[in-house]
């Protein structure tokens, strides 16, 4: 009753005109950016992080729930209408969803979609309504050696499993450890990685690193690959009718309820995301296909229904391990996290004590914000068409003075504006190689609290390093890095191969069409 008292005094924060007002800014930010290709919640929380710092804390974590929210929306939107993912969990999208519209069911598609991500996220936000509190509650009698242990965990799993090589995403988390370490020791008082350098001294704003690599590497990454021309985007029939029809409402709302079983699990644990859930449904809904299984590759409404309930639950997920442990599982956490702490709050098992109402309030904002999406993404598709065909010159050149003025704005420096450029180059190359950037952030988001965490273990304990694996629990976590990572690579081959399937089927559509065009 206490936590329903508190969801009830969240809702009523929530509902004052300011925040609902803030919540709207979120979620309709949030699908613009989710609907343009190579843009999406990550870069725009980076970016929006420096320019939010007039609003109060609770404003602020509005905003971004729901741009969080609202891009996991938008991504299918450009995948349906365009065949270009905006989000890497909207690729399976885009294989069906295309093909839907191509066949002249482009709305169907996006009706799918939109109710399918609005029935998950709400049963994934009553999901975690329920779990957060109750794990929260246990993580609270963690002690010092648990908590060193659990940063362990999310480095190798983290490092691990975001991205495509193991090797590739260690060495982005080591990056990570390196730049969270950089500036002044707090015990010693002693400079370290400064490299002699005055300015960094104090060590590197998170924010500026964040917004480099997620906005400006990000910007230049996909400036660098942008084709020319006019965008082509598949027109939308228009009426109420054509949305659904009944065959279509029966042969989604099972996909529904297994897409979002199966992604609010895998967004709990470090597993990969969004992306693993995605593939998993849609490899579900190929298997439990029956009569409809020969439409999978030619647009069968499944296909999409399942994959993009996956993903909005999966995003709820992922912020159970956010909100309770301060651990976050994807890029897009980790900027959540950033938030956070820019304005002097630690995500963690203490946050539904110190921060109740700011917690809950999200939590409400959550559902408010559901409501929002479907009434935006279904009666306003035409409007999110004609953002598709935004000049992307203009788009990414917009996206870099924003950070450089957001970095500017931080301490009035132009040295941050340098080091933005700086770490922005580094993420350009870092994606051009194959470097995730994740584990990157969590490793300097997450380097200086478990440094900490170990000090005060081996200060307690004497320096006796057994310490740090004898209580059960730290034994317990140290065990399930094997299990966690042994899973995540599994569901990463599982991944591989429908990855490799689905390209297949749609090579085989390109040359269909393109025969049917020389026909």
């Amino acid at each position: 009753m206490d936590n329903l008292s508190a969801l009830m005094e969240g809702f009523a924060t929530v509902a004052q005109p300011m925040y609902l007002l803030y919540a709207l800014f979120g979620v309709f930010i949030g699908t613009a950016v989710g609907v343009l290709p190579g843009i999406g919640p990550a870069m725009t929380i980076a970016l929006l992080l420096p320019l939010t710092y007039s609003l109060d804390a609770t404003a602020a974590i509005i905003v971004f729930a729901g741009i969080y929210y609202g891009g996991m929306y938008g991504g299918s939107t450009t995948s349906i209408l365009l065949n270009t993912p905006g989000e890497s969990a909207s690729i399976v999208t885009a294989l069906e969803g295309h093909k839907m519209a191509r066949l002249g069911r482009g709305a169907a598609a996006l009706a799918t979609a939109a109710i399918g991500s609005f029935v998950a996220g709400t049963i994934a936000t009553v999901l975690l309504t329920l779990v957060a509190p109750v794990m929260a509650k246990w993580a609270v009698q963690l002690g010092e050696p648990d908590y060193f242990a659990l940063m362990i965990v999310a480095f190798i799993t983290v490092g691990a499993l975001l991205g495509k090589s193991v090797s590739r995403g260690m060495v982005a988390l080591a990056l990570g450890l390196f730049l969270g370490l950089m500036g002044t020791d707090t015990l010693t008082g002693q400079q370290r990685f400064t490299f002699g350098v005055p300015n960094l001294a104090d060590g590197l704003s998170v924010v500026i690193v964040a917004v480099g690599l997620f906005a400006v590497g990000e910007a230049l990454y996909v400036a660098s690959r942008l084709r020319h021309g006019p965008v082509h985007v598949i027109p939308v029939e228009k009426g109420w009718r054509s949305w659904m029809k009944p065959e279509d409402w029966r042969r989604s709302w099972k996909p529904w309820l297994r897409g979002t079983a199966i992604g609010f699990p895998v967004g709990t644990i470090p597993a990969g995301g969004a992306d693993v859930a995605t593939f998993l449904s849609y490899a579900t809904e190929r298997k439990l296909a029956g009569k409809h299984k020969d439409q999978f590759g030619k647009g069968a409404i499944e296909g999409v229904a399942g994959p993009e309930s996956a993903n909005n639950a999966a995003a709820s997920g992922v912020l159970v391990p956010l909100l309770t442990l301060g651990l976050p599982t994807t890029a897009t956490a980790a900027i959540i996290i950033v938030a956070f702490q820019s304005y002097g709050i630690q995500p963690g098992p203490m946050l539904f004590q110190t921060q109740s109402s700011l917690v809950w309030a999200l939590i409400a904002s959550l559902y408010v914000g559901n409501l929002m999406l479907i009434v935006l993404n279904l009666p306003l598709v035409g409007m999110w068409v004609k953002v598709l065909q935004i000049p992307r010159h203009y788009l990414y050149a917009g996206i870099l003075l924003f950070g450089a003025l957001g970095s500017y704005a931080l301490n009035f420096s132009p040295i941050d504006v340098l080091i933005l450029l700086v770490i922005g180059v580094v993420g350009f190359f870092m994606r051009r190689y194959g470097y995730p950037v994740a584990p990157m952030v969590v490793g300097m988001i997450l380097g200086p609290m478990a440094e900490d965490r170990l000090r005060r273990s081996l200060t307690i304990s004497q320096g006796d390093l057994s310490y740090l694996v004898t209580s059960p629990f730290a034994a317990t976590a140290y065990v399930s890095i094997l299990v966690i990572v042994g899973l995540g690579l599994w569901l990463k081959s599982r991944e591989k191969r429908a990855n490799a399937e689905l390209s297949r089927l749609g090579e085989e559509i390109r040359e269909e069409s393109q025969s049917q065009e020389v026909n």
